[in-house]
């Protein structure tokens, strides 16, 4: 599931907060991605492009970028989305794969404008891949913001892609698609409706809430005071542990959240199974060409009693390339699997 809330007037800051809800395990690591680095679309190859800004991703199962930040103060989101349908592959057009979606924004942009005119003068197209871990088939959209305070939520629905961009959009979560979502939050009051704020875990719910409070923070007199402004937001949307309901196998809780302050690029990181706070300052990385791909392994150095905590820009540990999920390794891994049966 998952909430992402923007607060584009914190005492000259932007601040960005994500929760990252899920039902299990994502694995989740940070990565340092330098410019220069080559990659493509991961489908047919056709679209490549060298990373023009470096970088910090957070991923999900080290195959694919599920939030992150880049050096010219640019956000991305991945959301899930049930209605998304990315319509029938067109090869004449470019395409990008689910799993590299938001890192071709990240490496290649500044601005949510012009990913927008990217997007819209080409009419790109996203690729659904399975996921190989789980058999799931994502459904996602995807939400950038930038140090601005512009924004933007990219939706395909019925295989065309719609574009929300302005920076009055604060607020995304998860379903309906983002137009319904905005008539949902008519009908509460401070909105122009009658309705109550509501408390339920429901998307539509989390949505007028996040709406609700991000417009009520008192101005911050420091960063510290801006990114807990944030996460006293997030903290009010996220998803507690639990059961899941009859009919609702999937029911997802929070695992992790995420504040960025995009105006001095900083990336804190809060697992909800570990009591230490981390935090990433982009100016103090070297994301140079060359310069090689880092990570920081949140499994197993959270996990250790008294392990990280504050401020890890120092942490990152060089390793092998980031592999983003292709369609070539799907194909690779179905054969394996038939081969095998």
């Amino acid at each position: 599931m998952c909430t992402r809330v923007v607060w584009s007037n914190a005492n000259g800051s932007v601040i960005v907060g994500r929760n990252m809800d899920y039902h299990r395990d994502l694995g989740s690591n940070l990565w340092k991605l330098p410019r220069g680095v080559k990659r493509d679309d991961g489908v047919n190859g056709t679209l490549t492009w060298a990373a023009r800004y470096g970088s910090v991703a957070i991923t999900a199962m080290d195959m694919m970028t599920v939030d992150g930040l880049n050096e010219a103060g640019l956000s991305g989101h991945i959301l899930w989305l049930a209605e998304s349908n990315y319509g029938t592959y067109d090869t004449s057009r470019p395409v990008l794969s689910q799993a590299i979606w938001l890192q071709y924004f990240l490496d290649n942009y500044a601005s949510v404008a012009e990913a927008v005119a990217w997007v819209k003068q080409n009419r790109a197209q996203v690729f659904q891949l399975t996921d190989p871990s789980s058999g799931e088939v994502p459904a996602i959209h995807l939400a950038l913001d930038d140090a601005s305070g512009d924004s933007a939520i990219f939706e395909y629905i019925n295989g065309e892609v719609t574009i929300h961009h302005s920076p009055d959009y604060l607020v995304m979560t998860n379903s309906p698609p983002y137009d319904k979502q905005l008539e949902l939050l008519k009908q509460i009051q401070s909105f122009g409706g009658e309705g109550s704020l509501p408390g339920s875990t429901l998307a539509s719910d989390r949505f007028a809430r996040a709406a609700y409070y991000v417009h009520r923070l008192p101005q911050p007199k420091s960063q510290l005071e801006a990114i807990a402004s944030m996460f006293s937001v997030m903290r009010n949307v996220a998803q507690p542990f639990r059961v899941s309901d009859p009919g609702k196998p999937d029911a997802s809780q929070t695992i992790w959240q995420s504040v960025a302050d995009l105006s001095r690029r900083r990336l804190v990181f809060e697992s909800t199974t570990r009591p230490n706070i981390i935090w990433v300052d982009l100016d103090r990385l070297d994301f140079s060409e060359n310069s090689g791909e880092c990570k920081i392994d949140l499994g197993s150095q959270l996990a250790v009693e008294g392990g990280l905590a504050g401020n890890v820009s120092d942490n990152f540990m060089p390793t092998s390339g980031l592999k983003f999920l292709n369609l070539k390794m799907i194909k690779q891994l179905m054969a394996g699997s038939a081969a095998k049966a």
